[in-house]
């Protein structure tokens, strides 16, 4: 089923507003060209799109490959125009859009493993992104989403792939304990997937107390926080000294990295996520948890993208449009691209609670 629309609009005008990056700190809602869409390529109106967490540092402290560009990588929209050799059928249809433009030629795309493509473009760091009322997409890059989920569900397909495909990486079996360091969007994406894969328990903890009590409100019992509670301590006297199964490091700082390996049990699996600001540090003690228990230690990166078997943007989009994942409560803060760069500040300065922030456009 499609929607009706008039793109009459997008047909006249030459111009959209859009947020563009000129360096770090300098973030301008502007007016730019609309995007024309090349062979292959459709126009999306763009409806939501999420703040991540690498989106801040990008724009306030790392910046990123060129100046200027329109950041932006989690986002979804309208289909509103096609290019060249594209079924007209796509108009009017709702899409998520998968960020990364793969090179096709190396020996990871190849095999379908684009995560680790060696030349890859990428939109919102390489590329104009989400951040902006419309984008040309390959059609390539099109995850389709039926209408009964809402633009900003479909923005969340990116976080909810990163998550389960980490998941899947430490190898999730129905009645695991799995421990999530990190209770940020992430985190909680990885507690809703783990508890939809039928684990037993799932451990969650942060050192911001916003943070855990979020996590409990949306019934993750087993939050905590860890500047109050030591996590090895807590685990064991859940799990009878036992431990848990997998181990999901989601920070990106050595500690939490040290309490993953800590709290896994002899044989189980951890899996690296947190991507980290600085040097990472393991203390020789912490070193031999791998080593006397035996530990896989597993990284996981971007998320799945091929086509057989089923990819992890697919399986996110079933799981939200079945009500196994719920991703809506998780979004705290709605703001219009008109307000530039405050949301930025705001997380930045912690000024209040937040959890997932989402500019949306409709």
């Amino acid at each position: 089923m499609t929607q009706e629309f008039d793109n009459t609009k997008n047909k006249t005008e030459s111009t959209m507003n859009a947020l563009v990056l000129h360096a770090i700190g300098d973030l301008r809602y502007e007016k730019v060209p609309i995007p024309k869409p090349n062979k292959g390529e459709v126009l999306v109106e763009i409806k939501a799109s999420g703040i991540c967490g690498s989106d801040i540092s990008r724009v306030l402290t790392k910046g990123t490959y060129s100046f200027p560009i329109i950041p932006g990588h989690e986002f979804a929209g309208l289909i509103v125009e096609i290019g060249e050799g594209v079924d007209k059928a796509l108009i009017g249809r709702k899409a998520a859009i998968f960020p990364m433009l793969p090179c096709f030629k190396c020996d990871s795309c190849e095999i379908g493993e684009y995560a680790t493509c060696k030349d890859y473009d990428y939109f919102g760091s390489r590329r104009d992104g989400g951040f902006a009322f419309f984008q040309a997409i390959p059609v390539w890059n099109l995850v389709l989403v039926p209408d009964l989920l809402s633009y900003e569900e479909a923005a969340m397909a990116e976080p909810c792939a990163v998550a389960i495909h980490a998941l899947r990486r430490g190898g999730i079996a129905i009645g695991d304990k799995i421990a999530i360091a990190g209770a940020g969007p992430i985190g909680l994406m990885l507690a809703s997937w783990a508890k939809a894969c039928g684990a037993s328990r799932i451990f969650l903890w942060d050192i911001d107390s916003g943070k855990v009590k979020f996590a409990k409100n949306l019934g993750f019992i087993d939050a905590f926080n860890s500047s109050e509670i030591d996590p090895a301590t807590y685990i064991n006297s859940q799990t009878s000294n036992r431990g848990v199964d997998i181990a999901i490091e989601g920070a990106g700082v050595s500690a939490t990295l040290e309490q993953c390996l800590e709290v896994t049990r002899p044989f189980g699996t951890v899996v690296t996520m947190g991507n980290p600001i600085s040097d990472m540090h393991l203390s020789q003690k912490k070193y031999w948890e791998i080593l006397r228990k035996q530990l896989t230690l597993k990284g996981t990166w971007n998320s799945s993208y091929s086509k057989v078997p089923i990819n992890d943007w697919e399986l996110s989009i079933e799981a939200m449009a079945s009500g196994k994942i719920n991703v809506k409560d998780f979004i705290t803060h709605r703001v219009s691209f008109e307000d530039g760069i405050k949301p930025f500040n705001m997380i930045k300065e912690r000024k209040e609670f937040f959890n997932k922030v989402m500019y949306v456009n409709y």
